[in-house]
């Protein structure tokens, strides 16, 4: 009786937002429709980023694989563990968390609903009090990515396209995985110009911080005013601050996760993209096709779950001796003669 209390507050707290307004995808066979259901991270849907993105997975896998899905969307300050435990609850086959802070929630519900498959994106993994890293539960499949992998191309277009020598980085939440794009970024400024400059900013210390366009404009503004003339964001809806910045000044931005360059036409260089929505929609077909297995997943370069845009429809703004430049160093990664750190100090 308690638990079904608190499924029923849950539902009276959350924000749930059917994904089926124009229809389910293909017929599937009457009680063999496959659910998938996605709660999202921190400043949700419209971010035009990582939750955007993988939206756009769960439809994907709504209109090509026939499953029934469903979204999450949880307010201000809302239980994201209680989301979770009502997506299990009310049997789907894939639960999945947007979002490293959904990581230590579905190691837990995970090991209540051992039939249900789990899924969590940018997945922290947990460590003994040895240090030691302790492997999720068997249905749950920790995605991980190499974001300083992309972070180092997109530094090194930077680089070899600033004429100020001073380029800049504004985060979101200062946390271990956006330093991860901090560094990948500053390595790849180096790489091609060790006399650049990397200027660094970030937006807060909680997930606000994800979600401030105000605070982003205001950093962006700072640093073109203090001579840097290309900016990289990771900091989610608050990096619409930091196109508007670009628009204003003159500058050049350059976008995450998704390509961006619709934020502001001519001004943005290029985007670090991110396979968010690829790695949601294998995780739904792997359901689908019954052969889901739990465990890390690591994407980069070489597995395609990180990469950069050139060539897009709004414009190509990187010259084709910058692209040439930085294939190079992409294929160098990918053979392991750049090695690319993700944490300072690290060579």
């Amino acid at each position: 009786m308690r638990r079904l209390l608190l499924l029923l507050l849950a539902l009276a707290l959350l924000d749930v937002v059917l994904l089926l307004a124009g229809g389910r995808g293909p017929p599937a066979p009457e009680g063999d429709r496959v659910r998938a259901g996605i709660v999202f991270d921190v400043g949700g849907r419209g971010d035009k980023s990582f939750n955007d993105l993988a939206f756009l997975g769960l439809v994907r896998a709504r209109d090509e694989l026939g499953v029934e899905v469903e979204y999450v969307e949880p307010g201000e300050g809302a239980d994201r563990e209680g989301a979770l435990r009502m997506l299990a609850a009310r049997g789907f086959d894939l639960v999945v968390g947007v979002g490293f802070i959904f990581s230590d929630d579905i190691v837990g519900i995970a090991r209540e609903y051992p039939d249900t498959a789990f899924a969590c994106v940018d997945f922290a993994v947990p460590v003994d009090p040895e240090g030691r890293p302790v492997p999720p539960p068997p249905n749950v499949a920790g995605l991980k990515f190499r974001e300083q992998e992309g972070a180092f191309l997109v530094g090194a277009a930077a680089a070899l396209v600033s004429r100020t020598g001073r380029v800049g980085f504004v985060g979101g939440m200062d946390i271990p995985l956006i330093r991860k794009f901090e560094v990948g970024y500053r390595a790849g400024v180096r790489h091609v110009c060790p006399a650049c400059t990397v200027i660094v900013n970030y937006a807060g210390v909680t997930g606000a911080a994800f979600k401030d366009p105000g605070k982003g404009k205001e950093l962006a503004l700072a640093q073109y005013g203090n001579g840097v003339d290309v900016i990289f964001h990771a900091s989610g809806s608050t990096g619409l601050g930091v196109f508007e910045a670009a628009r204003l000044t003159g500058g050049l931005a350059i976008g995450v996760d998704a390509d961006q360059s619709s934020e502001a036409p001519g001004h943005v260089l290029t985007s670090m993209v991110k396979g968010v929505d690829v790695a949601v929609y294998r995780m739904v077909q792997e359901v689908v096709e019954q052969r889901f297995e739990g465990g890390i997943r690591t994407l980069g370069l070489a597995e395609g779950g990180v990469g950069y845009v050139h060539g897009n429809a709004q414009g190509d703004l990187l010259p084709d001796g910058v692209v040439a430049r930085v294939e190079d160093l992409r294929e160098r990664i990918v053979r392991g003669e750049i090695l690319v750190p993700e944490r300072p100090g690290v060579p």
